[in-house]
């Protein structure tokens, strides 16, 4: 088992009509640091991040809607759903601050549209391995549709595991960089143990649901356009997730030179990178990790 630092507790608020589980740690009256986990994660998977971080922080991290312990949306989900989300869990949480947002992959995502529509509200934004995701042709369209009304007729399901090891087998099957006891601790955050001693992922099936609309890069980065908070991109070495932005190209410099087109979008923006990690750097180097956010953090905070 890991040896956890800084234990969180857990409360449940009221986000729109639904049970929001959000987890807390530190001081509260520190400076607030708002964690954004990613697709079929939860909030816990901060909990190395949180224990790597040397500062007094009072630091915030929901399970968005559908995932963890909060409770599923009976109409689906739909990306807009996490920034109105984030809007009200901002309000009640931090009210009357700017937020410094930290999320990975759809935290990340969700964070730098949330800071170019409510520019006011965030101070400082900190994006981990989360740069949008690949740009699509219009001519995509109808295919997309039909496939969105096919997966509505017989509905995704997630398969159920044998035991909650067998959760920690897959998590590091996913990520050979992470070692057992912390696979083992995720496990019993992203499942539960039914009666019979299966496992069931604590995430509504139909986050699997494709996307019915074409992604439009255009009015992504319209958006990144208006964000007025300084913005750390943080990249992994080891990630796909760049390549996957430049199309597949395996063309030496081309997911480099798409993350970087980006980038250009976006005022204010540094990129850093950390080294031997992959797409789920903050299990990989969450010292690293820990260090860079404070540290750009920290100097927005004390030049703001």
């Amino acid at each position: 088992m890991i040896d956890i630092r800084v234990p969180p507790h857990s409360h449940i608020i009221d986000v729109r009509g639904i049970d929001y589980h959000v987890l807390e740690w530190g001081d509260s009256t520190a400076p607030a640091l708002v964690l954004l986990h990613g697709w079929m994660d939860v909030a816990a998977s901060f909990q190395f991040l949180v224990d790597a971080l040397a500062g007094r922080w009072r630091v915030i991290a929901p399970d968005w809607q559908g995932f963890g312990r909060t409770a599923w949306r009976s109409g689906g989900y739909w990306f807009q759903d996490y920034v109105a989300d984030l809007d009200f869990l901002l309000r009640a949480l931090v009210p009357g601050e700017r937020a410094n947002l930290v999320g990975h992959s759809l935290g990340a995502n969700v964070a730098m549209i949330y800071a170019g529509v409510r520019p006011a509200h965030v101070r400082s934004v900190v994006a981990l391995d989360g740069f949008g995701i690949p740009s699509e042709e219009e001519s995509a369209a109808p295919g997309k549709l039909a496939a969105w009304l096919d997966a509505l007729a017989h509905p995704p399901t997630l398969a159920p595991y044998p035991r909650l090891a067998a959760v920690a087998d897959r998590l590091q099957r996913n990520n050979p960089r992470l070692p057992r006891d912390k696979a083992d601790f995720l496990a019993g955050e992203w499942a539960e143990t039914l009666p019979d001693g299966s496992a069931r992922l604590r995430a509504d099936p139909r986050h699997k649901l494709p996307f019915p609309t074409v992604y439009r890069m255009e009015e992504i980065e319209a958006i990144w356009g208006d964000i007025r908070a300084p913005v750390l991109w943080v990249a992994a070495a080891g990630s796909p997730i760049p390549r996957w932005l430049a199309g597949g190209d395996a063309t030496p410099g081309a997911a480099e030179a798409e993350v970087a087109r980006r980038m250009g979008h976006v005022p204010q923006a540094k990129l850093v990178t950390v080294a031997d990690a992959g797409h789920m750097l903050h299990h990989d180097q969450p010292e690293a990790v820990a260090r860079i956010v404070e540290r750009f953090v920290g100097d927005v905070i004390a030049h703001s």
